[in-house]
């Protein structure tokens, strides 16, 4: 690891800390999810340490209806901290510079939603954001950077990466643990079979990701609208937008000739679904092979039961899996076999496993299983994908470059 970690931080200092907050927003209510979780174990050290720790985080873009401010989540955040979390309605303003300078060794402070700032979003060269009058005015009153949000690690926004160039910086503990995992599939050699679990509604994402890591992965097993696509491709009439869908033909018409060559090319090392899943007229679940598929008249909503049983024997016989997307509608019980049969095989198998995605990822708690039977559970998404696919992290690069 290339940059430096909370263990290489002098205590008993005023620290920026930037954290991934996003959640989802019902009803104007932000809700928890695992990210507060995750970034509270970073802020509680620092706190425990006695620095006077100081966070910012984003919500939602300007404009979108998740674009909150963030008093909320200091009150979630705390309650997993254990600690108070002060909140000030500013950034980097008087009432923010105020605030800061009131904290005693060991208090914490949440400040608003960076996104409010004019020089927070656009996307710019790191030298460019260490000379925005946000990061200025803030930097001036910290000894130290800390950045915990790997999860938003691919943007080039002032929060991310201009406070490195202006501060000593360092790794909190969620961006160490999310990138040691997140880059084992092109770091690390394994002896047995590798294996990535294929899935979900961005197909253009994971087609990208197979096509990058062809000579790390040894078994792909496919699900959700990729799956589909690729059985499209084989030559079966599904993979298409029917009444109520459009996921399906816009993505075939951007990756039709990646998914065709990636079939030629490596089809022995591609699984596809041998039944799929759908509603039937009484509402219950029915399964169909997919050879036996003569018209999709109706979305398919998670890979058979046929289907799992294949995949539960390679994930048994692998050394490592990687899962990136569901491999159905697991939200909804019915269409969750796919998913959970998968992760359920996982967890009893002795196997280095990373878990990408916080769709994915949510269905481990969603059903009961446990995060200790994975290697890693990531709450990156758009990260997750870069990692896997071999591309830079403006903000890790950031990191390891002021370490150097």
């Amino acid at each position: 690891m290339s940059f430096n970690t909370l263990d290489d931080l002098e205590p008993g200092q005023r620290v920026l800390v930037r954290l991934d907050l996003n959640s989802p927003v019902e009803d104007g209510t932000v809700q928890d999810n695992r990210r507060f979780e995750r970034h509270a174990e970073t802020v509680r050290e620092l706190a425990e340490r006695g620095d006077r720790v100081v966070c910012m985080a984003h919500q939602g873009r300007p404009g979108d209806d998740d674009f909150v401010s963030l008093r909320q989540h200091a009150d979630i955040l705390a309650e997993h901290v254990g600690r108070d979390v002060r909140f000030v309605p500013d950034t980097y303003g008087p009432e923010a510079v105020e605030a800061i300078g009131g904290l005693d060794d060991g208090e914490i402070l949440l400040l608003e939603n960076v996104r409010m700032c004019e020089d927070e979003l656009p996307e710019a060269t790191p030298e460019e954001k260490a000379e925005t009058e946000f990061v200025r005015t803030l930097a001036a009153e910290f000894d130290a950077y800390v950045n915990d949000a790997y999860s938003a690690a691919h943007r080039k926004h002032a929060s991310l990466v201009g406070f490195p160039l202006v501060l000593p910086s360092y790794a909190g503990r969620v961006m160490e643990s999310e990138y040691e995992a997140n880059t084992a599939i092109a770091e690390r050699e394994f002896d047995g079979q590798v294996t990535m679990v294929v899935g979900g509604t961005k197909a253009t994402d994971v087609i990208g990701v197979m096509n990058a890591l062809d000579e790390k992965v040894d078994r792909f097993l496919l699900g959700g609208i990729a799956g589909e696509l690729f059985l499209r491709a084989a030559g079966y009439p599904v993979g298409e937008d029917v009444e109520g869908l459009d996921l399906f033909d816009e993505q075939w018409e951007q990756n039709a000739d990646t998914i065709r060559a990636l079939l030629e090319e490596r089809g022995d090392q591609i699984t596809l679904a041998k039944d799929l899943a759908y509603e039937d007229a009484e509402g219950e679940r029915a399964e169909v092979l997919v050879e036996d598929v003569a018209e999709k008249t109706q979305g398919f909503l998670d890979v058979g039961t046929d289907t799992v049983a294949v995949y539960d024997d390679v994930v048994r016989d692998s050394e490592a899996v990687f899962v990136k997307g569901a491999l159905g509608l697991f939200e909804d019980e019915r269409f969750s076999v796919g998913t959970v049969g998968v992760l359920e095989a996982i967890a009893e198998t002795d196997c280095f496993s990373v878990v990408g995605g916080g769709d994915t990822s949510r269905a481990i708690e969603m059903y009961g299983l446990s995060e200790d039977d994975f290697s890693h559970v990531s709450i990156a998404g758009g990260a997750y994908i870069r990692a896997l696919t071999g591309d830079p992290l403006p903000a890790v690069e950031v990191l390891e470059a002021e370490a150097n």
